[in-house]
């Protein structure tokens, strides 16, 4: 087993044992720290939560202290999945250590993202069904929309109507395929928002986590009943 140092910031329960994890993505050219505004909002709500936040493991190609999941220099829809799947090995360990470390189960994690941080969230629902509950994709996209929706993961697009860098489209496209193919997804898109990670998106996505029922539990309780 290869053990991975954690470069980011963690916010851990004081006194209690962790009863959910939240491990969140930048997006690409940003840090850790540019997530603390979510991760306080979502401590509020979830105190006994803990919440990672990991650094990109690449220095961003645009140069300064910001970092990148994967290299967006040259990035074309051609191109794009072969580079999300070569980063997803790096995701995959993180969040199966941080899950490790908290003694937590993938239905109780949960893996958000912002931009290129939504993009890795959301292809790792895809290509690990199952290895979280939930995914909350801020602004984000597919790198190719899927073919198959994942059955014991639940997906949460939000985005805002009036982003110029990852268009609306994105996600309405998304949904629409999701939902032909059985998958579990909502979409919430906040009017007059930009490419942000904005307060009423955090608001939007912490109502889906305390209200919206998965629909894999409806189909278990109708199954009992």
């Amino acid at each position: 087993m290869t053990v991975h140092v954690f470069h980011g910031i963690e916010l851990l329960p004081a006194a209690t044992s962790v009863q959910q994890l939240f491990v969140l993505l930048h997006g690409v050219g940003a840090t850790a720290s540019d997530l603390l505004p979510l991760a306080h909002r979502i401590r509020e709500v979830f105190p006994n939560a803990a919440l990672l936040l990991p650094d990109g493991p690449h220095p961003f190609d645009g140069g300064g202290s910001g970092r990148q999941w994967f290299s967006i220099r040259d990035v074309a829809e051609e191109n794009r999945p072969a580079r999300v799947a070569e980063a997803m090995p790096h995701l995959r360990e993180l969040v199966r250590q941080a899950q490790e470390r908290c003694n937590i189960l993938p239905q109780a994690t949960v893996l958000a993202g912002f931009s290129q941080g939504a993009i890795m969230a959301l292809e790792f629902g895809s290509a690990h069904d199952g290895e979280v509950g939930r995914v909350l994709a801020f602004s984000g996209r597919y790198a190719r929309l899927p073919l198959q929706a994942p059955k014991l993961t639940t997906l949460h697009l939000l985005h805002g109507e009036d982003d110029q860098v990852i268009q609306a489209s994105h996600a309405y496209a998304a949904q629409e395929r999701l939902q032909s193919i059985g998958g579990d997804v909502t979409l919430d898109v906040a009017p007059s928002v930009a490419h942000e990670l904005h307060h009423a998106l955090a608001e939007r996505a912490i109502h889906r986590l305390q209200s919206y029922i998965p629909m894999r539990t409806w189909q278990q309780a109708m199954k009992s009943a």
